[in-house]
């Protein structure tokens, strides 16, 4: 038997254990100021003081010292479009605007497989290069896109979730698809893909309103059949979004009950924005055991409204941190926290920083039931992880300095940090080194 490779990292060290609510229970994470990261074959093995743990690491195993700066588990996007990266910052009127526009042009050229590889590529380097480790990915309505996605995710030895976006009506003809012909490449992709290395396959219907009730009914069959695969779709994102919904489906007490109806409604379901949902929408939304992706910096982009963090609270639902990218204005999670500060600040909310980054991290890994895998430094977790410079520039530099708590301090990376402020990411304890 090969002996184990192992590795120390020594840093200031946070991970979260559960959720720091609106009191930021002490409770619900773990900061060691001069704490060690004890790696074995990519797992975490330990994490704590640096004065108990490196002792006995001495001289029986490198120790990556990176000083001041501040390790984390990696960032977890719930939502994002990677054939969007080409259409980031495009102006439109609104959501549906947006998809005619920009959206739809842009997923045609994904026929092509070599571009689908090429954008892939782009996409996972700055995923990468923001500190983002595992996303939710919508793929097009072609095959190959998700089959380009998961071979540039696999070469990486990344955890990753995709899917072929599912469309049967009301959107251009050359990206339409059928239910038999979705519902027969979503098997061939799941059985090729889901489960294999760090992959996941997730059924992806874009929403309600461009999948007919047969599409609909496909999917359902499929999440039946095969109960480990994630949904992941959209959901109330705008009123004109709501109000045609309901035209299309006349019998349903509401949007979310159309996917309710479909048998779409489970855990690892994710739907993203959830903002325009009554009290009941949100209580049948957290006792299926799905959950909601916030995407604050599309929600204003794109002026769709905002997301109810006290509401969502109030009926025990699940949602973590999206960028939703294209429609979002940056790969960075650390801008999105921000964002979603801003959105808490505007509805007379709060959104504290280390809620902020509990909702980047820990919170994804839990909704998608992969907590047991990443998310946290628990022992035989992934170790995927970042290091956060919070000197990155001078302004930050200036501002940490004057930073009196670790709350404090998160504020300041979240305000002010963008991609620089990412000094390194790690991949099953790999250096992903980027050009």
């Amino acid at each position: 038997m090969n002996p184990r490779y192992r590795t120390a990292h020594r840093g200031s060290i946070l991970h979260f254990r559960s959720d720091p609510g609106l009191q930021d229970d002490p409770a619900s994470y773990e900061y060691w100021e001069h704490g060690a990261l004890i790696l074995a074959d990519g797992h975490v093995e330990a994490v704590g003081p640096a004065a108990a743990l490196l002792p006995a690491a001495a001289g029986n195993m490198p120790v990556i010292d990176h000083g001041h700066r501040l390790i984390m588990p990696g960032f977890i996007d719930t939502h994002i479009h990677y054939p969007q990266a080409d259409v980031i910052a495009s102006g439109g009127r609104n959501l549906l605007d947006w998809l005619e526009h920009y959206t739809f042009p842009a997923e045609k050229r994904f026929a092509d497989a070599e571009h689908a590889f090429e954008v892939a590529e782009f996409f996972l380097n700055e995923l990468l290069r923001n500190g983002t480790t595992t996303a939710q990915v919508l793929g097009t309505v072609h095959k190959q896109s998700v089959e380009m996605f998961f071979r540039a995710a696999a070469e990486r030895g990344l955890r990753m979730i995709a899917g072929k976006t599912l469309m049967d009506r009301n959107c251009p003809a050359d990206l339409r698809d059928s239910a038999v012909e979705g519902e027969r490449e979503m098997r061939e992709l799941i059985e090729t893909w889901h489960g294999r290395d760090r992959l996941h396959y997730a059924i992806t219907p874009r929403f309600a309103a461009t999948s007919s009730d047969a599409q609909l009914q496909s999917a359902g069959r499929l999440a039946r059949e095969f109960p480990s695969v994630f949904i992941h779709s959209h959901l109330a994102e705008t009123r004109d979004e709501v109000a045609w919904v309901q035209q299309l489906f006349p019998d349903s007490r509401s949007y979310l009950d159309v996917y309710d109806r479909f048998g779409l409604l489970r855990e690892r379901a994710t739907y993203a924005h959830c903002i325009y949902l009554d009290a009941g929408d949100r209580q049948r939304l957290a006792a299926s055991g799905a959950g909601a992706a916030f995407a604050p910096t599309s929600n204003l982009y794109l002026g769709s409204g905002l997301f109810d963090i006290a509401a969502s609270d109030a009926a025990g639902m699940r949602f973590a941190l999206a960028t939703d990218v294209g429609g979002g204005s940056s790969f960075s999670m650390l801008r999105t926290m921000a964002e979603g500060y801003k959105v808490a600040q505007l509805l007379g909310q709060k959104l504290s920083p280390l809620r902020a980054f509990y909702l980047a991290t820990l919170a994804g890994a839990q909704m998608l039931g992969l907590a047991d895998r990443i998310g946290r430094f628990a022992p035989g977790t992934e170790a995927d992880f970042i290091v956060l410079d919070p000197h990155a520039t001078a302004l930050l530099a200036r501002r940490s300095a004057q930073s009196r708590t670790l709350s404090e301090l998160l504020l300041v990376l979240m305000t002010l940090a963008d991609d620089r402020a990412i000094a390194s990411t790690y991949v099953l304890g790999e250096l992903q080194e980027l050009a």
